[in-house]
């Protein structure tokens, strides 16, 4: 498809250049050109698809000095491609390219970089205040949606910006509802009305005239509810009640009405709310009809909308999480199953369809899922709370204060621990061992196959002692038979040799260690391998052992080795006086960026080839 007006734009100037009638066809092109980069090389497709004529209409009316922040960032591939990235695009979440989401250190037109969600309006009033105090004219602007209002932090920046007069204006891209069209030109003629410069020019000049009566305080009450009653049926009346004037809603995929609106609201002063309807997966069919399915699709045939599988074949962890789940959930009423709007990505949707009662999605919140988990415990229940890692992170505070201090019994599934590729570094599953192992009375667990992940969920589930950590990579596991097998409680902190050696040991976690136990094969009798399916507690006894036997130990895992396995088997042999000395494999003090899981892998020498070359280095010495 010939893109002419597409490969004019390498900055937002250069849009700004184009007429108002040509701007319709910019969206196509771009529309195709995201299309097509994401059918080779695998993105979120649905969200900027629905995105992108809210992003042409910002560049259009807005200038570069301004600031819009995403939320949540993977809606931004538009942004990206018309600030400079066009050609760079093509290797987007690859290594050596450009990153998935906003970032402040790939281009000056990314404001704020955005790759967890709920944080858009928070940041986007920071950067309004900074502007105010020093003295500059730009505008910030908020581009918050694919759920991202449902999450507690934007609803404290609402409350926070509609309490004072920043120049904020927050636009709220509603991908989960179409537009009315019995309604449209009621709420159309509702926004011409209330953003055009001569109604608000009117308005303050009658609010100014009344002074500071009870008079005044009346009409203003009185319009308000006459406004409230218009727009009720979308929400507006919340925005009014905290603070912001609400406009719209609009068809945020008719880049007219986009711009119209923008316009009129660019130059009004004070936290104001645009509401935009679109379609998530817009101008794209299959897209369209299964937005789910295309948030993220991975590779796909364009014109077949076929999908093109590239797995190994094996089963992923998270479809043996949701099996298992639905197993342990028909043998005990007391498991239920918690997700902060994550149920087909962490294996949950059919557990979902089969007990709807025992099954609750809470949206982006994770720190209600924390909460909420816990009181599900205290009344009684056997909560199956899953997290990506990642964003476990956000819930910090209530698994420490409402979990593990109260000793109650969740189950906190954390789903892409360890490396996690292309997502780059705002999704890396890279902390929770060192975050979660200095709580108190937590048990923390990586199983190295899907067979450990099944026998540690049972495990979780009979155990009472407080929350109960399994941390588990993304993608397909080993390949070994799992669902026939009957159920093992396994024994909390207890290790497992998997073979043994005379000079070195590896001690792993997760399934790192079968890539050392691959690598080890390489040195007949010099190398024990030991499989420490918990973290915490830490089989010291086991450690002790090897500490006594082994010259060197080397420990491997898919995490930050500051505070993680290599901590805490550091610490040990610190403080037992054994003196062995401890190596580590794992993430370095540094933040992970976009490539592929295995490039991630080979990277930092976790692979079976990386491993083995370590083991040479320390068997020649």
């Amino acid at each position: 498809m010939k893109r002419e007006l597409l490969e004019r734009i390498d900055n937002p100037e250069d849009l700004k250049k184009l007429s108002r009638s040509e701007l319709k066809e910019l969206c196509g092109q771009l529309r195709s050109y995201i299309i097509e980069c994401c059918a080779g090389n695998p993105g979120h497709l649905a969200s900027s698809l629905g995105a992108v004529e809210l992003i042409v209409g910002y560049h259009y009316v807005f200038d570069s000095a301004d600031s819009i922040v995403f939320d949540v960032g993977h809606q931004a591939y538009a942004h990206k491609i018309l600030t400079g990235r066009r050609e760079q695009f093509r290797r987007n979440r690859r290594s050596g390219g450009i990153s998935g989401f906003p970032s402040r250190a790939e281009s000056s037109h990314d404001a704020f970089g955005a790759g967890h969600s709920s944080t858009s309006i928070s940041a986007a009033l920071g950067l309004a205040e900074a502007a105010r105090l020093q003295g500059r004219k730009s505008k910030s602007v908020a581009l918050i949606g694919d759920g991202a209002l449902t999450g507690g932090l934007a609803f404290e920046g609402i409350n926070n910006a509609g309490s004072g007069k920043a120049d904020l204006l927050v636009i709220l891209n509603d991908n989960n509802q179409s537009i009315d069209g019995n309604l449209g030109g009621l709420h159309n003629h509702l926004l011409r009305l209330t953003a055009s410069k001569s109604y608000n020019r009117f308005k303050d000049k009658v609010w100014n005239s009344m002074g500071e009566s009870r008079f005044r305080a009346f009409i203003q009450r009185w319009v308000r509810s006459l406004k409230a009653w218009f727009v009720k049926r979308t929400g507006g009346d919340l925005f009014e009640a905290l603070g912001f004037r609400y406009f719209g809603p609009i068809d945020g995929n008719d880049i007219d009405a986009v711009v119209n609106a923008l316009q009129k609201m660019k130059n009004l002063e004070g936290p104001r709310v645009l509401h935009c309807y679109t379609v998530k997966g817009s101008g794209y069919a299959p897209a369209e009809k299964d937005p789910v399915t295309w948030h993220a699709p991975g590779r796909f045939d364009i014109s077949t909308g076929q999908r093109l599988d590239g797995s190994r074949g094996r089963v992923r962890y998270q479809d043996v999480f949701g099996a298992v789940l639905c197993e342990l959930a028909e043998a005990d009423r007391r498991v239920v199953g918690i997700t902060p709007a994550m149920a087909t990505g962490c294996g949950m949707a059919k557990f979902g369809k089969l007990f709807p009662d025992r099954f609750y999605d809470v949206g982006i919140e994770e720190e209600h899922a924390a909460t909420f988990s816990a009181g599900l415990a205290a009344g009684g229940m056997r909560p199956f709370c899953n997290f990506y890692s990642t964003f476990s992170q956000r819930a910090y505070d209530q698994i420490i204060h409402d979990i593990a201090l109260q000793g109650l019994p969740v189950t906190l599934c954390f789903d892409r621990a360890g490396l996690v590729g292309e997502d780059g570094a705002t999704h890396q599953g890279a902390f929770d061992l060192a975050a979660y192992r200095s709580i108190p009375g937590t048990v923390i667990s990586a199983p190295r196959n899907e067979l450990e992940l099944r026998n540690l969920m049972y495990t979780a589930l009979h155990y009472d002692g407080g929350p109960f950590i399994i941390r588990y990579p993304r993608g397909q596991g080993e390949g070994v038979r799992w669902q026939e097998e009957p159920f093992c409680e396994l024994p909390a902190g207890k290790a497992e040799c998997l073979c043994e050696g005379d000079t070195l040991a590896v001690v792993g976690t997760g399934p790192c260690v079968n890539r050392a136990l691959e690598a080890a094969e390489a040195f007949p009798g010099r190398v024990g391998v030991y499989y420490f399916r918990f973290v915490k507690p830490l089989d010291e006894e086991a450690l002790r052992g090897i500490a006594s036997r082994y010259g060197r130990i080397i420990t491997v895992e898919d995490g930050c080795v500051k505070g993680g396995l290599f901590g805490a088997v550091s610490e040990f042999v610190c403080s037992a006086g054994a003196g062995t000395p401890v190596t580590p494999l794992g993430i370095g003090d540094e933040f992970v960026h976009q490539a592929s899981r295995d490039e991630q892998l080979s990277e930092y020498m976790l692979d079976r080839g990386g491993i083995e070359k370590i083991l040479l280095k320390f068997l020649e010495i």
